[in-house]
């Protein structure tokens, strides 16, 4: 079973060496094989869970060297866990990218550049879930680095550059930082490995070990986008392709908190800096979810709310309790799945009305029911209506906190209910702006169908052409579709279609490569069932919230006893 635990890593990135070896040829070929990787992906990762559960913590060292010298890679329950979920949401939101290729007619970006770019990243989260030690650890951490900036910047355009140029400024600072941290800490441990380190830092003076924690928290709270230093993200990720956002958004911020999670009960057992991680905490909460009610625009308001909810998980760490640590990794979970789905429902509604700007969407609840559910489970999710997951989640950790006693725990406790509440009101109020109020004055009534792959058949082009004069004759506002307003007009008539002239007054959009497309009304039937599976999947956590909340209990035993992850890689 030891066999199975680097195969997360190896599989995508052996792939992606074939997949770029075909290049860009053979586009359903290519298209089975993600799929199929990211499928076997899954089941190892559900595998490795129930065995770290039956039977403790597995590890393997690779090229059969012993620690300190080999790469050591570890899969315990919080790891299967982490694994198994980011798997599953990874696997969804390549469907999705799927559906939004074919849809804009464009098979190069996905399987060219899209694809190999996706596998590599979802191979370094798996290295950074497994790593058992700081410096493949900080290898996980470049892998999706790399990727990520191909991702952020595909298509080029000056919006997707300038913001991915920001993020990788960050991830480059908090790159160097983590390397000088590993250097002082083999310095001080000779040692990297987390097994050994857990035990040797015990006999290293109080204050290097203080200093030592002060740095890994800092790179980590980057990482995850803790407040004070979460000022990149909100520009940041919304300016990617909709299947990018989601991932980045729902996935990568947790690789942070995770490593938090992981070094915090392996290293820093008692840590002195509990009071000053309920800070940032409280401050992510309070100042995350502020920023989300000033916003107008739907992807910026789930940026802020996602570094409104960092702060749930770190309110579990701080505490480092066993009812808080439980907590904080059932949140982990269901935030990953929860966030993906919402800003793959944002991608939904920029695909059909052009903008996720709220004061130009209306009506959304009546013209599209099935978005408008879509929507609506997962806001409630997140603000924590009963008996959803959310709520599991939130009662646990406030729970924690009232049981922790004191006053931090306390102003958390009140934090965590305000920030609940705000959270209910910011989801309200995008329902009432985008779904539930009539469409603004000059919203599009019937939407430009997208001439999509699956549209195509032998002898439409003749009638595609038709359909073209006939728009251009009729004039903006009638034939297929109406103008938005004069804005989306002027930019519309000056976009193009596969190349083609786009009607004026059309509404546009941004696909893969930053291309203008044409929205349509009937969504890619791909994108709705990959983010339909991801609601089902937040209201998994819901149906099976007992069996959860045992197995999460079970990890924080194991996380806060430490022994026996130390005994799995040791063998003591």
């Amino acid at each position: 079973m030891n066999a199975l635990v680097p195969l997360p890593v190896l599989l995508p990135l052996c792939v992606t060496g074939l997949k770029l070896a075909i290049g860009p040829r053979l586009h359903r070929l290519q298209r089975f094989i993600s799929i199929a990787v990211l499928g076997a992906v899954l089941v190892l990762s559900v595998v490795l869970m129930v065995a770290a559960d039956r039977h403790g913590p597995l590890s393997v060292h690779l090229g059969d060297f012993a620690p300190p010298v080999g790469i050591t890679l570890v899969a315990d329950r919080l790891a299967g866990l982490m694994l198994t979920v980011s798997s599953a949401v990874t696997l969804l939101v390549l469907v999705y990218s799927l559906g939004q290729g074919m849809a804009d007619r464009d098979d190069q970006a996905p399987v060219g550049v899209f694809h190999p770019a996706y596998l590599i990243l979802v191979a370094g989260v798996s290295c950074t879930f497994l790593a058992g030690d700081l410096v493949n650890l900080y290898v996980g951490f470049e892998i999706m680095l790399v990727a990520s900036f191909v991702l952020l910047t595909i298509g080029g355009t000056a919006t997707r550059i300038r913001a991915g140029s920001t993020y990788v400024i960050i991830s480059l600072f908090s790159s160097v930082l983590f390397l000088i941290a590993i250097a002082m800490t083999y310095a001080v441990a000779g040692t990297v490995n987390l097994a050994q380190l857990s035990l040797r830092l015990q006999e290293v003076p109080l204050g290097v070990r203080t200093l030592l924690e002060a740095m890994l928290l800092t790179v980590f709270a980057i990482k995850a986008a803790v407040f004070p230093l979460a000022a990149w993200l909100p520009d940041s990720y919304p300016t990617a392709p909709a299947p990018v956002t989601a991932v980045f958004a729902g996935l990568l911020t947790k690789v942070g908190v995770y490593s938090m999670l992981r070094t915090q009960t392996l290293l820093f057992p008692g840590h002195r800096l509990g009071d000053l991680l309920m800070l940032a905490a409280l401050a992510s909460m309070v100042v995350g979810i502020l920023g989300a009610v000033a916003q107008t625009d739907l992807k910026r308001v789930l940026s802020f709310t996602l570094i409104s909810h960092i702060g749930y998980m770190v309110f579990g760490i701080a505490l480092a309790g066993h009812g808080s640590i439980s907590g904080a990794i059932v949140y982990v979970a269901h935030h990953i799945t929860v966030q993906t789905t919402l800003f793959l429902v944002a991608g939904l509604i920029e695909r059909r009305d052009g903008t996720t700007e709220l004061t130009r969407l209306g009506g959304l609840a009546k013209a599209a029911p099935l978005l408008a559910v879509l929507f609506f489970v997962p806001a409630m999710n997140l603000a924590g209506i009963p008996p959803l997951s959310g709520f599991i989640g939130k009662l646990g950790l406030m729970r924690a906190g009232i049981d922790a006693g004191g006053g931090w725990a306390w102003a958390l406790v009140a934090g965590s209910a305000a920030t609940s509440l705000l959270t209910l009101y910011v989801m309200a109020k995008v329902w009432n702006l985008a779904f539930w109020r009539d469409a603004p004055p000059g919203a599009e009534e019937e939407g430009v169908v997208l001439e999509s792959a699956e549209d195509d058949e032998p002898g439409d082009d003749e009638d595609d052409e038709d359909d073209r004069e006939e728009e251009r004759a009729s004039g903006p506002g009638r034939g297929t579709g109406r103008g938005r307003d004069a804005g989306a007009g002027a930019d519309a008539g000056a976009g193009t279609e596969g190349g083609l002239p786009v009607p004026a007054g059309a509404v546009v959009s941004e696909g893969f490569l930053g291309q203008s497309i044409t929205t349509t009304k009937r969504l890619p039937w791909p994108m709705t069932a990959a983010t339909g599976a991801a609601v089902a999947l937040g209201l998994s956590y819901t149906v099976l919230g007992g069996p959860l909340t045992t197995f999460t209990q079970a990890a924080a035993t194991e996380l806060l006893a430490r022994t026996p992850y130390i005994e799995a890689v040791l063998g003591r």
